[in-house]
């Protein structure tokens, strides 16, 4: 059985989005980018989700602004455990 390709984190979407408002692809090389994704993604919890339409409509915007915070404290959080492992 396999799973529908349409099917992914809602997470991965506000990561991503995260990380072009920070700039972090100007900063780190891919390698680095896809490390620090896990690492981020491993912190946050999963929310599948089929279309994104679905989140737009149904995501109260407190929820939304929640989401949002975990993966602003995550990433922080994440770039300083792989920086300092770095050095």
């Amino acid at each position: 059985m396999k799973i529908s390709d349409d099917i992914h984190n809602y997470y991965e979407k506000l990561v991503m989005q995260h990380f072009i408002k920070l700039k972090l692809d100007s900063r780190y090389d891919n390698d680095f980018i896809a490390d620090l994704t896990c690492v981020v993604l491993n912190q946050l919890p999963a929310r599948y989700i089929r279309h994104e339409v679905d989140m737009a409509f149904y995501l109260p915007a407190s929820e939304r602004f929640e989401m949002e915070t975990k993966v602003q404290e995550a990433v922080a959080k994440a770039l300083e455990f792989m920086t300092s492992k770095a050095e």
